[in-house]
């Protein structure tokens, strides 16, 4: 039996911050430790037109499903078009980078364990 309390977050309860690695990436935490997720954290992200997130690893996987838009993702030295209902598994380590070349926002909900998410940027 669990310990945790179910959690009801509402969208208008959703507060997004912009990303510090890239300019026209934002981020809004759904639910988390914080909010009483004992192990993962589900986020949503919103990725603006002509937005482009640097070439990146994170210290933990992430699984990916595609809510809107059409953008790229890149993964090791591949890049992939992605639009909604495609989902991703890049995993923790993994070089990855995005880019919105369209006229539409680009949003994508994100999963991953509980801890730390550092980003370091590859040069």
């Amino acid at each position: 039996m669990s310990e945790s309390s179910p959690v009801v977050q509402r969208v208008e309860d959703i507060e997004y911050e912009s990303v510090d690695a890239a300019d026209g990436l934002e981020k809004g935490v759904l639910v988390d430790e914080e909010r009483g997720a004992p192990n993962f954290a589900i986020r949503r992200f919103t990725l603006a037109p002509g937005a482009e997130v640097p070439k990146h690893t994170n210290e933990v996987e992430h699984e990916q499903y595609v809510l809107e838009g059409e953008y790229v993702v890149g993964i090791d030295d591949e890049e992939h078009a992605v639009s909604s209902g495609d989902s991703l598994l890049i995993p923790a380590g993994t070089v990855h980078w995005y880019r919105n070349e369209g006229n539409e926002e680009g949003a994508f909900i994100c999963a991953v364990p509980n801890g730390d998410d550092a980003i370091e940027l590859v040069e």
